[in-house]
């Protein structure tokens, strides 16, 4: 009924930038927090940023100052512009939501946490 779609990974050189957006699908009435989380090969994975509806953001110390997370409410669309990128930011990112309220499909209003997307590749390599 929810759905997480992500797009905008790719390769880049160390230096370059990359926008992610993810898209929740669904008959949804709000969301209340969206995010982004990284997992590197052979590593645990980890937030990187996180926003809820009402505009406050979280960020993982790593990416402070080089990452941007904005939210288009209206669009159930998260995106996260990353600049200043190193090859230590390859990974693996995940779009995660959470609190989400929506209509079933049976016609009732139904609420779910924790939804992932698959994941986008990001690969930052000279």
């Amino acid at each position: 009924q929810v759905q997480l779609v992500e797009s905008g990974g790719g390769l880049v050189t160390p230096g370059g930038s990359l926008r992610l957006s993810c898209a929740a699908s669904g008959s949804i009435f709000r969301i209340y927090a969206m995010g982004w989380y990284r997992q590197a090969p052979g590593r645990q994975r980890e937030l990187v940023a996180s926003m809820k509806s009402g505009g406050s953001t979280d960020y993982a110390d790593f990416v402070k100052g080089r990452f941007t997370i904005s939210r288009d409410n209206a669009k159930n669309t998260v995106y996260l512009q990353m600049n200043s990128l190193k090859p230590e930011d390859t990974a693996v990112y995940y779009c995660n939501a959470d609190g989400i309220r929506y209509l079933g499909d049976d016609g009732a209003v139904g609420y779910g946490m924790d939804y992932w997307g698959k994941g986008t590749l990001v690969t930052v390599s000279s």
